[in-house]
């Protein structure tokens, strides 16, 4: 006969409300100290919104007004050293983790005054919002995009779900450095239905990462109720889904979320994390600006009348004058001092022109400085052992690709305990796929990371971990999958130091194996080196030898930039000499090679289309100058040598094996254009692959590549009598 039987979660999945003893029980100072901040809260709020209504803030102003119990509650638990992300809607967080960096332990909001730093902290953050200089990013990053590392604010994300798998970042790098600290993802319901969501809390349970995900159910994603988003609505159910503990509790209530977070803390300190709190909470106004969500249809005013009535401000002021802790009198002092410190800080950011407020000229960030900070100026190199093969000691030995790879990180991790390996399968298979972890696996496996197929959430993760002190190498397994990261690598990694004003490093290495002559098809056969290079934080480097992987390698893992690696795999079984017993010395990044002189034409290429050019250069005996790029990024590319070849040959090809559409030669073409276009004495060519992706068919494959028929055509044409 069919038996059920129930099955419980593994994990607990918890309710937990407060009643008047837990409130007659916090300590008076800390109820005193969490009405100010939540107070300070709903006054800088509605300070921007005016001064968006008068047009000084561009862009959105994402109000927490009505959620400001859930920062205030969950701040409570936390130390300057802990850190915390959010999202678009982060103002409530950020200001009180910037002013409890700068509050002293015994501030007293009714005697004590801000000093500069809780001063300054308002001031700053409220010059990004309206995009000024003396914004904690220099206005680059606005309302959505905050960060103040100083006050453990390593960076809010503007796309959704995009900042939990930073926060685990943060966390694995605490755990492996061992600072105790615990990282917090703030977050809205509408996340919670993002992939990136479960990816990072699948991950931050897979390593029982110290870190906190914070879900403010605030029952609207812009205007699409939790009932429209998922069927399940209480989401605190995930966190057991998952394996680990979940915490529902009431958001508008301080103590509240203070005992909730202090739960979650104490589980993370005594069990491992993760741990997921879902605060019930409702913002009063609409997504941005300053009106209520009735106006625009999706909710009623009665709805609205509800939950204003549970207001946490009204509600926490009344209660402490129940208690006799607050009166009239002190109330209407502190909402005094607060609007104080408020317009204070307005009040230095504007001036009166005329009837209207207006922002003062000398107080924007000067607009030549707009391309500054998207990448460093690689400093950190510069006391660095280059060399070039050619002047290596004459005691070397033949390496395989793959070995040179597996031994300089191997080498690299041995010099530098910061350095980490994330991918699939990187434990495994004697080095992952492709060997590379080999080295790494045999002397430190505790740092050799596997991932869950999760592409996005393990990039993001290590970008997290990144900004806090490690230097991941991540490997992504097909080049296409970079696709499935996109996110992550470019609206993350590539944009973060720019966004956030910069003077921080952000030192991750990427290793994508690129297959696309193998009948692996369409999906798993891209090079995405100009996906890449569509984005300038993004430094791209192709070694062609084992030589010049090796120093490429050390060359990226010691830079301050991301770093792609991209590994083609028709060279992995070729073989080179590297010198006998050194794996520290660098090949500099931004530096060509002449693989072979000619005078009749320039034939710029990388990787493995270096030995088709020479076979084919061979072959039909033209004087071609052959150049390995190397670095392949547009604007950290070695344009001194290729136009002093260009003015040489007075003729260039760009010489690709990936399909057209995701080729880099249009970018290059058009870059030659404008630096040598009176050297030509021809058109530019492009040798590359068709329209179409690679696909299975071994004849179709090899027509969808750029090879060596194409390139004939392209040294017939260039090298012509009169062409």
């Amino acid at each position: 006969m069919v038996q059920q039987t129930s099955i419980q979660p593994s994990a607990p999945w918890l309710r937990l409300d407060v009643d008047d003893s837990d409130w007659t029980d916090a300590e008076v100072s800390s109820l005193v100290r969490w009405y100010h901040q939540m107070l300070l809260i709903r006054r800088f709020e509605e300070k921007v919104l005016d001064l968006a209504n008068a047009g000084l803030v561009h862009g959105p102003a994402h109000a927490s007004i009505g959620q400001e119990a859930t920062a205030v509650g969950a701040m409570s638990v936390l130390g300057t050293g802990d850190r915390i992300n959010g999202t678009h809607r982060a103002h409530h967080q950020v200001l009180a983790k910037l002013v409890n960096a700068q509050m002293p332990g015994g501030f007293d909001p009714l005697h004590d005054a801000f000093n500069p730093g809780m001063q300054g902290s308002v001031r700053g953050l409220m010059a990004e919002i309206m995009g000024l200089k003396s914004g904690y990013c220099g206005g680059r990053g606005g309302s959505m995009h905050m960060r103040d590392d100083a006050s453990g604010i390593p960076g809010t994300s503007a796309i959704i779900g995009g900042n939990l798998p930073h926060a685990a970042g943060y966390a694995l790098a605490d755990k492996l450095l061992g600072t105790g600290n615990i990282s917090v993802a703030f977050f809205g319901d509408g996340t919670m239905m993002a992939g990136p969501a479960y990816e990072a809390m699948n991950i931050a349970a897979l390593y029982r990462l110290p870190v906190i995900f914070f879900a403010e159910n605030n029952l609207y994603a812009v205007s699409t109720h939790i009932n429209e988003q998922t069927r399940e609505t209480r989401l605190a159910s995930r966190g057991p889904m998952l394996g680990f503990r979940g915490i529902e509790c009431d958001g508008m209530d301080v103590v509240a979320v203070h005992h909730a977070m202090r739960e979650a803390r104490r589980t993370i300190e005594e069990d491992g994390g993760p741990v997921l709190v879902e605060a019930l909470c409702y913002r009063f106004l609409h997504q941005s600006g300053a009106r209520p969500g009735s106006e625009f249809g999706y909710r009623t005013r009665a709805e609205e009348d509800v939950w204003k009535a549970r207001d946490p401000l009204a509600t926490m002021a009344a209660r402490l004058k129940t208690m006799g802790i607050l009166n009239a009198s002190d109330l209407g002092t502190l909402d005094q001092r607060v609007m104080e410190v408020v317009n204070t800080a307005a009040d230095s950011l504007t001036e009166m022109s005329g009837n209207a407020l207006r922002i003062p000229d000398h107080l924007w960030p000067d607009p030549s400085d707009v391309d500054n900070q998207i990448r460093g100026d690689l400093s950190e190199l510069k006391g660095e052992r280059f060399l070039e093969i050619e002047d290596a000691p004459a005691d070397t030995r033949p390496v395989k690709f793959m070995v040179a790879a597996s031994e300089v990180i191997a080498r690299a991790m041995e010099q530098d305990a910061r350095i980490i390996i994330m991918g699939e399968d990187v434990h495994r298979l004697r080095g992952g796929v492709s060997g590379a972890t080999k080295g790494a696996l045999e002397r430190w496996p505790e740092r050799v990371l596997a991932m869950p197929i999760a592409e996005n959430g393990f990039v993001g993760v290590a970008l997290g971990a990144a900004l806090c002190g490690l230097r991941p190498i991540v490997e992504i397994m097909f080049g296409d999958f970079c696709l499935v990261a996109a996110d992550q690598l470019f609206n993350a990694v590539s944009k973060v130091r720019h966004m956030f004003g910069g003077g921080f490093p952000v030192p991750i290495v990427v290793r994508v194996r690129v297959s696309p002559h193998t009948g692996y098809g369409s999906q798993h056969s891209g090079d995405p080196s100009g996906l890449f290079a569509l984005f300038p934080g993004w430094r791209i480097v192709a070694p062609t030898t084992p030589f010049d992987y090796i120093g490429l390698m050390n060359s990226a893992l010691k830079c301050d930039d991301p770093v792609v690696v991209i590994e083609h795999v028709e060279l992995f079984p070729s073989e080179g000499p590297v010198p006998a017993d050194d794996r520290d010395y660098c090949v500099r990044l931004g530096k060509a090679k002449i693989v072979r002189p000619g005078s009749a034409c320039t034939l710029l290429t990388s990787a493995s289309m270096v030995a088709v050019a020479s076979q084919v250069v061979e072959e039909t005996g033209a004087d071609a100058e052959i150049i390995d790029l190397r670095s392949l990024d547009p604007t950290g590319l070695d344009w001194p040598l290729v136009e002093a070849s260009i003015r040489k040959t007075n003729r260039v090809a760009v010489i690709e094996q990936v399909q057209r559409g995701l080729s880099l030669g249009g970018r290059l073409t058009q870059e030659i254009q404008d630096r040598v276009f009176d050297y030509l004495d021809h058109e530019i060519l492009h040798v590359t692959g068709s329209l179409s992706a690679p696909v299975v068919s071994a004849p179709l494959n090899r027509a969808a590549l750029g090879g060596a028929e194409k390139l004939k055509a392209a040294l017939q044409s260039l090298t012509a009598v009169g062409g």
